[in-house]
């Protein structure tokens, strides 16, 4: 089976899209074709879109972007629909792993939805999703074992959605937080995140603060 692996996310270098592509990669990778494709610098090919349309798998990993998909995804998407009207000869199933900064996962469901739609735009199937909440954590967490502590829900999720992939099943959408305290995250993502960010660009704690206007 032929599967392409889809960074959508705008960030060069490391990011939490390709982070979570390479956790699923060792659960399909047994006996299927995987290639890998990055919208983040330029456009994909013309030779690259219709090497999409040949694939038996879409696996679409990206951030979410004020509810909805970075352009440079959406750019893409509009490319391949339009091939994809010259070419429906494949039946593509598309899976997609969405990840966000706030700490609820369920925020990501309208994004989830845009996809759903552009399959059926596309005469393509939509399998299943899955979308992390406080994906910001995810880089401070590549040593923690994937299905533990607290990646736990994100590994049983990815356990769940290889699976889908492997039968080209679908399955309803999955949507869930870290298992890390709510409260805990805030004080983390402020004491390791905002307040070094804040400090790298000459601010003080309290300016994170202010209204504007004030």
């Amino acid at each position: 089976m032929k599967i392409a692996m889809i960074n959508g996310s705008p960030k060069l270098g490391k990011n939490n899209s390709g982070r979570l592509l390479k956790a699923l990669e060792p659960l399909i990778q047994n006996g299927n074709e995987l290639s890998h494709y990055k919208v983040n610098k330029t456009p994909l090919t013309e030779e690259q879109v219709q090497e999409l349309c040949r694939m038996d798998v879409l696996v679409l990993s990206f951030p979410l972007y004020i509810d909805a998909i970075p352009s440079q995804l959406f750019r893409m998407l509009t490319v391949f629909e339009e091939y994809r009207k010259q070419d429906q000869e494949k039946d593509i199933y598309v899976y997609v792993i969405l990840n966000n900064g706030f700490y609820e996962g369920k925020q990501n469901h309208i994004a989830m939805d845009i996809i759903k739609n552009w399959c059926a735009r596309c005469g393509l199937h939509f399998g299943q999703g899955i979308g992390q909440g406080a994906g910001e954590m995810l880089d401070f967490m590549e040593k923690v074992p994937l299905g533990q502590g607290p990646l736990k829900n994100l590994g049983k999720a990815m356990d769940r959605l290889a699976q889908a992939i492997l039968t080209r099943d679908s399955g309803d959408p999955m949507l869930f937080s870290p298992n890390f305290p709510r409260f805990a995250w805030r004080i983390s993502a402020d004491r390791g995140f905002w307040h070094p960010q804040a400090k790298k660009n000459g601010l003080k704690k309290k300016d994170l603060l202010r209204r504007l206007g004030e």
